[in-house]
């Protein structure tokens, strides 16, 4: 039998009232545009710290942790690596971009 006792209601109630105030408030906080910066700005950190470890294993050196007073020429533990040959393919990508995008542009006209 359901309980009929006044008391007991006001308490389910009160209890539920909680509960829901309490999933409305972790609602309203994930979808807060601040929240959501907040955890993009912490994605995009994170994703670049990945970036920039797999830049400096593929080209051979390690990064260590910045220092204050550190010079920027010493950030690298090894070597400074020759980024001539990354530079220049870079330079490469960037011209044959270009070209694909300019003749694409003629074709339209």
């Amino acid at each position: 039998m359901a309980d009929t006792d006044p008391d007991e209601l006001e308490r389910q109630i009160a209890r539920t009232r909680a509960e829901l105030a309490r999933t409305v408030d972790a609602i309203a906080d994930r979808v807060s545009p601040k929240r959501v910066a907040e955890r993009t700005v912490a994605d995009v950190k994170s994703r670049a710290g990945h970036f920039v470890a797999a830049v400096g294993d593929a080209l051979g050196v390690t990064a260590r942790p910045a220092q204050p007073g550190d010079d920027a020429g010493q950030m690298w533990e090894d070597e400074q690596p020759d980024l001539g040959p990354v530079l220049i393919g870079i330079g490469a990508v960037l011209v044959v971009g270009a070209a694909i995008v300019l003749m694409r542009r003629r074709k339209r006209r």
